[in-house]
This record gives structure tokens, sequence and C-alpha cells, in this order.
């Protein structure tokens, strides 16, 4: 049997001479400098494919040498445990449906969220992924308002992006809250200065001796 190979067309000359002879103006030299850099820091987020096999579908990690992809995938998942990860990766694939079946666009995109927030234990990954969920429902509900087609329907979309939004200020906090561990805040409510006190309005350093300096 002929194999029919298609050819992907070549844009006009015009286009090619335009796309050569473009010179970035120094704002965007910047940027891909900027981008550059960014690069050689940082490894490349993993991603995942689909594998179709008989009567099942195989999600594994798109990258032409697994054991190097794997690597990538844990390290962006603050972990050493292929349980861990496999159950991670279970988990988002539930929150991100296409028709009967996982929408791998979805489960990348929620992948390079938590990547790109870099978890720095596994208590910060599952906090992660929490965030994606509610990031995805937030979109999701966003979209329903705005198809809304009666007020049933708007009402329901409305209440249900507010509590997502306002979930996803809460994890937030609770992400900064949980990394800031080990900096204590001192927060004043009240002030009470009686008849012949004094009122000290500034910063005090408590890692002095008593009697030490002013």
């Amino acid at each position: 049997m002929n194999k029919t190979v298609q050819k992907k067309a070549s844009p006009p000359a015009d286009q090619q001479t335009a796309v050569i002879s473009y010179q970035p103006t120094p704002q965007e030299v910047n940027a891909i400098e900027s981008f550059r850099e960014i690069r050689k820091k940082r490894p490349p987020a993993p991603r995942m494919k689909k594998i179709e096999a008989p009567g099942n579908t195989i999600i594994d990690v798109d990258h032409s040498n697994p054991p190097v992809g794997y690597a990538l995938l844990y390290n962006s998942l603050a972990t050493t445990s292929k349980d861990f990860a496999d159950g991670v990766l279970s988990q988002l694939g539930n929150i991100c449906p296409e028709g009967d079946g996982m929408s791998l666009d979805g489960l990348n995109f929620a992948l390079a969220v938590i990547d790109g927030i870099r978890p720095q234990d596994q208590l910060e990954t599952l906090l992660v992924t929490q965030m994606a969920a509610v990031h995805c429902a937030t979109m999701k509900m966003a979209s329903r308002l705005v198809r809304a087609e009666n007020m049933f329907q708007r009402d329901h979309a409305e209440l249900s992006l507010n509590r997502f939004t306002r979930t996803f200020a809460a994890q937030l906090e609770a992400l900064k809250k949980y990394r800031s561990t080990g900096q204590q805040t001192v927060k004043v409510e009240h002030v009470h200065v009686n008849e012949g006190g004094q009122a000290i309005i500034g910063t005090i350093d408590r890692s002095k001796a008593p009697g030490e300096g002013e």
C-alpha cells in the first residue's frame, strides 16, 4: 500500500524575506536574552504524552530519554517517590477531562502551573496541585457565567466563581505562610499608654540582650 505523505506548505517568498530581514528592537533583544538566561538556570518543564494500547491508554513522560524525563518530572514535583508522582498525575488527570477521557493539554497545563510555582517539598506539591485544580474550576465557572442563558445559571456560576477565587487566594496565602516558616511577625492590635507613660513606635530588635544598645 502506498503511503501518502502530506507536505506542509511553505509561506510565500515575501513572508520568508520579511522574517529573515526583521531586526528586533532593543526591548525585544532584552526580552530574548532574559528568556535565555532563565532557560539556562531552570530545567525544562516535563510534559506527558498518551500512548494508546489495546483497551487502555497509558500516560508516559514525553522525552526522548524516559529516565531523564522522569527525573525532570520528579524534580518538578519535589519528590523522589514514584508512588507520589503517579498519584499526583492520576489526580491531575481526573480534573482535566475531555469527553470520556483525559485532556492531555489540560494535564500538561496543570504540570506547567506546578513547575512554575516550584514547590520545595511534597506538602507544597499537594497544595500547589490543589491550586491548579481550583484554578481550572474557576475558569470553568467563569466560562459558564459568560454563557449563562438564564438567571439560575448566572447565579449558580457567579456563586461558584466567587467561592473558587476566594479559595485560591486563601491557598496562595497558605503557601506564602508555609514558606515563611521561621520568620516571626508580631502584630499589635491595641496600644494602651497610661498617664505619664511613653509609647514607642518602631522596630524593636529582640536579638540583643537586655541592656545592650539603645
